[in-house]
């Protein structure tokens, strides 16, 4: 429903007809349920605060403030901090005392009162409170989708609720069976029942909550349709354009990722504009860069993930960092430091000696240790091993001063480090000439990355298999290399699937030189099909999985 008296984003076509007579109080209404579906729950708040002012008894309106105020797939309430808590409880709580006292249709009754056991009432709010409010919430959902099977928002709704009952841990990604406690079932079926509708296939909230569905499952390319459906469905809601990426990335489709996320990121600075930056919806943004610069390091593009990783630092500025709550520090400070990962990943060893750290290292805490990794492994692949260890106790006193509460979306900096750690001892011992030591820390990294909680991005940059097989390759234990790479790359079920890198160009070469040099022809074949697709998009030349494959990186100086 186009406004044209008053230009705003374009959303799509998206319309809920309600029970307010104010046809501007319904666009701007419509309005906050796109952004509620996107995630951009502030702008959704404002929206619906508008139609209120037009409509002051429109309770649906109030409805959408409480909804909007409260947790979120991205935002559960362990997540709030206390000021936050208190204060997102008190507003859900009074819109809804006035939502109930408001103008409003039969069944925009039943959501109001539905919404009600997601806010129970009793402070302190403690931790069984909210939790059963999660449950409770979800229960009466689920009924009110089953009085009503033909309604594609009572549908969304009602599996936004059943997810956000066990938020990120939906499947057991090893069985494929749900993780404990999960409704993820339901969900699933009341988002494909909705998805083989044509109202289905064309609703924000029913796509984007398919994609989180499934993404966590053994067979995240059920969602590709859904994820091709949601491209450009609500042009100016950049989370919106970035979210098919979360299947992209999984299946391989790296190019396709990194085009979806560069478009919510141009999205995202129209959004800016208006808004400005000091908002929570930074997240969102910083989410965007980040997944550029993933897919752009596993399709071997440097330029893309450099030039990602730099404006992700510099929209991090100290003034945003600053904001106590919700603490963004805690939120996004773990972005910044992008650029030393895509440095280890060309294997750009003088500029990573050469970065310098910040000038606050207790505000840029994971920021500082992060550097200091980054510089220990160029440092020891330039053989320089005594700075290579100052580096490591460096990194190891600057980790100590991480709190816990720091985060990158679900992993802690902490338990992320903890793998750059046993990266930079394997590292270190290796060019110290102490294998057996190098390959057990090595292994050990590959295990604290494969047991990380699940994220996409996932927590941890660049697989820690591409490095052991180099490495491996450098030692002459082929077959133990061929084995690495077929995990990584999914050719084999030692991995579960969130861990495995379909088609990238590293594990791709690492893996035909391995078959190649084993005699295996035929494999050898395949694989060299797949690799000269996957190196076409690369701005370097792929002449290992790992630049700390010494012996071939000093072979291509040579050629």
């Amino acid at each position: 429903m186009p406004n044209e008296a008053e230009p705003y984003y374009d959303l799509g076509s998206y319309h809920r007809r309600t029970d307010t007579t104010s046809e501007s109080a319904q666009i701007w209404f419509d309005r906050g349920m796109v952004w509620s579906y996107a995630f951009n729950h502030e702008e959704a708040i404002h929206c619906f605060e508008r139609a209120l002012e037009l409509d002051p008894d429109f309770a649906f309106a109030r409805w959408g403030i409480a909804y909007a105020v409260g947790p979120n797939y991205n935002k559960g309430w362990e997540a709030f901090d206390p000021v936050d808590l208190a204060a997102s409880l008190a507003r859900a709580r009074r819109e809804l005392r006035l939502a109930a006292k408001g103008r409003a249709s039969v069944l925009e009754r039943r959501l109001i009162d539905a919404l009600t056991a997601r806010f129970p009432t009793g402070d302190p709010a403690d931790a069984d409170t909210l939790t059963a409010g999660h449950t409770a919430y979800a229960d009466a959902m689920a009924a009110l989708a089953a009085d009503h099977p033909d309604d594609v928002d009572v549908a969304a709704l009602a599996a936004d609720a059943l997810v956000n009952v066990t938020a990120w841990a939906l499947w057991d990604s090893r069985t494929g069976e749900p993780a404990p406690g999960s409704r993820v079932v339901e969900a699933r079926r009341l988002l494909e029942d909705a998805l083989a509708t044509e109202a289905g296939r064309r609703h924000p909230g029913i796509l984007h909550l398919y994609i989180h569905t499934m993404e966590m499952s053994t067979t995240p390319q059920a969602a590709l349709p859904a994820a091709d459906l949601l491209r450009g469905l609500v042009p100016d809601a950049g989370h919106l354009q970035h979210m098919p990426s979360h299947i992209d990335v999984l299946c391989g489709n790296y190019r396709d990722s990194v085009v979806a996320n560069l478009a919510a990121v141009q999205v995202d600075h129209r959004f800016v504009e208006t808004r400005g930056p000091l908002n929570f919806y930074s997240l969102y943004r910083a989410h965007n860069l980040h997944f550029v610069v993933y897919s752009a390091m596993f399709e071997g593009n440097s330029s893309i993930a450099l030039r990602a990783a730099d404006e992700l630092a510099e929209q991090l500025t100290p003034q945003l960092l600053a904001i106590e709550s919700p603490p963004m520090a805690d939120w996004l400070e773990a972005f910044v430091p992008l650029r030393v990962h895509v440095l280890v990943r060309f294997g750009r060893w003088e500029e990573l000696i050469a970065t310098p750290l910040p000038e606050d290292t207790s505000l840029y805490c994971t920021t500082t240790a992060t550097i200091h990794y980054g510089r220990g492994v160029a440092h020891a692949a330039s053989g320089n091993l005594d700075q290579a260890c100052a580096e490591r106790d460096s990194f190891a006193a600057a980790y100590a001063r991480i709190p816990e509460s720091r985060y990158l979306f679900n992993n802690t900096s902490r338990d992320i480090l903890a793998v750059a750690a046993a990266m930079l001892d394997g590292e270190i011992d290796y060019r110290a000439g102490k294998f057996d030591e190098a390959f057990a820390h090595l292994r050990r990294a590959v295990e604290l990355d494969d047991s990380l909680p699940y994220d996409e991005p996932w927590g941890w940059m660049q697989p820690t298999r591409h490095a052991l097989g180099a490495l491996l390759l450098e030692q002459g234990r082929v077959e133990d290399a061929a084995a690495v790479y077929a995990a990584d790359l999914g050719l084999d079920p030692t991995l579960s699937r969130p861990c495995q890198h379909p088609g990238n160009v590293w594990s791709l070469h690492g893996h035909h030189e391995c078959l190649t040099r084993l005699g295996r022809d035929a494999e050898a074949v395949i694989i060299g099909k797949q690799l000269e697709l996957a190196a076409a998009r690369a701005d370097v030349p792929i002449a290992a999985s790992c630049a700390c494959r010494l012996d071939v990186a000093a072979r291509s100086c040579c050629d």
